[in-house]
């Protein structure tokens, strides 16, 4: 039986067998053993359910779906967090420990021993969790949406990890340096010496900045073109299953779709495919392009991270257009698209449901809940007990007051 690892090894029969926190959160600690199958955590707003799950997921992704930064992960008072997860593959065990070290470098360990970075645990555990966050990558601003395709990468091909934090290093470099243009080209024009063109800047003695910009366009481009060339394909993957998944759960409405949409591209993407060099040309020649726009405004204009996603319900963009209910629906087809993609390459995710079904009318809870009832672990978290649907009712944890108890 292949060993469980994050290298593309199939994950048939995967489940979480224990969850152990110390100091994430509102729990100083707490110890849970898991089952295959459906488990609830039940009990009132502000309990400490979501912050259950939330680890969970922050041992699949080393991102939290509720806050942008490690720092309100930590216990008030205390200076580390760490999250353990027994994760079982059939009857292989993989203990994976994620310590969270707000403003310093995070740290794990797998089966007790360090890795060289944390993004080398990243693959063991996948999960896909649907929550009322989820609602922004339909009506949000586009990063929620590059996000979702992003960490999905991440989940079929750790390595993404890899090229994303590579891309946002050299972006952050870039984005420097522009602003040290900007700022230098300002000053010149409050003295009264205003720049007609890049040439003119250079001879003004910011030549080496310029010089320098050159160096980190061709790491942009590179990363860029790689990243870029990921998510069209992942694009074109979701595609179908978002449409499919969107039916099941609203049938009388509209087709839903996918467009990736770049920023600073001369061509569309249909033209260019998923070739790598090709993108590459083109990310260069968008730069060049926007050059001029850049040094004024002291940021990257082009690349993706600037793209969007955009989502359509027939002609009509999703977003600005859809009702609240068909809105909640082209979300849960997004989430249903991945976890489906995921099963594709080998293994069921684990699934968590957050807090979904209090938001669902009838029809929609009745679908998702055929949909997900077959999957080898789902974790579900509901405000009370009549919130789990009963073909998902299977082991539950009642939580009051920091306290989860196991309900017999």
């Amino acid at each position: 039986m292949p060993a469980l690892d994050g290298r593309g090894t199939s994950l048939a029969g995967v489940h979480v067998a224990s969850l152990s926190l110390t100091d994430f959160r509102s729990y100083p600690e707490v110890e849970l053993v898991l089952e295959p199958g459906a488990t609830a955590f039940v009990g009132p707003n502000g309990q400490g359910k979501t912050n259950l799950v939330e680890a969970l997921g922050y041992v699949a992704t080393h991102s939290s779906h509720r806050v942008a930064t490690d720092a309100p992960l930590v216990r008030h008072g205390a200076q580390r967090a760490i999250v353990r997860a027994a994760v079982v593959r059939d009857d292989r065990r993989a203990l994976i420990e994620i310590e969270i070290n707000p403003g310093r470098a995070n740290r794990a360990r797998v089966n007790r021993s360090p890795v060289p970075r944390p993004r080398d645990a990243l693959g063991l555990l996948r999960t896909v969790l649907f929550a009322p966050e989820d609602l922004a990558l339909v009506k949000g601003d586009p990063s929620e949406r590059r996000r979702f395709m992003d960490d999905l990468l991440v989940a079929r091909v750790p390595r993404f990890a890899g090229v994303r934090a590579d891309y946002e290093r050299v972006l952050k470099q870039r984005n420097a340096l522009l602003r040290t243009a900007a700022a230098t080209r300002a000053g010149r024009r409050r003295g009264g010496r205003r720049q007609e063109d890049d040439a003119a800047f250079a001879a003004a003695g910011a030549g080496d900045v310029l010089s320098t910009l050159e160096v980190w366009d061709s790491h942009l481009v590179s990363h860029g073109a790689e990243l870029l060339a990921a998510r069209l394909r992942l694009v074109d993957a979701l595609r179908p299953l978002v449409a499919k998944a969107y039916a099941t759960l609203a049938p009388s409405s509209g087709l839903a779709d996918l467009e990736y949409r770049p920023s600073g591209l001369s061509t569309d993407i249909p033209t260019l495919g998923t070739n790598r060099e090709l993108l590459a040309e083109h990310l260069r020649a968008g730069l060049a392009e926007a050059r001029q726009a850049e040094l004024e405004r002291g940021v990257t204009l082009v690349g993706p991270h600037r793209d969007d996603l955009l989502l359509r319900l027939g002609e009509l963009p999703a977003r600005g257009y859809a009702s609240h209910g068909e809105s909640w629906s082209f979300a849960l087809a997004l989430r249903l698209a991945a976890y489906d993609l995921l099963r594709a390459d080998g293994g069921d995710p684990v699934l968590i449901l957050d807090d979904v079904f209090a938001e669902l009318d009838g029809q929609r809870r009745r679908r998702l809940t055929e949909i997900v009832a077959p999957a080898e672990q789902v974790l579900i978290t509901a405000a009370v007990p009549d919130d789990v649907p009963p073909e998902l009712a299977g082991a539950r944890f009642d939580v009051m007051e920091g306290n989860v108890t196991r309900v017999r």
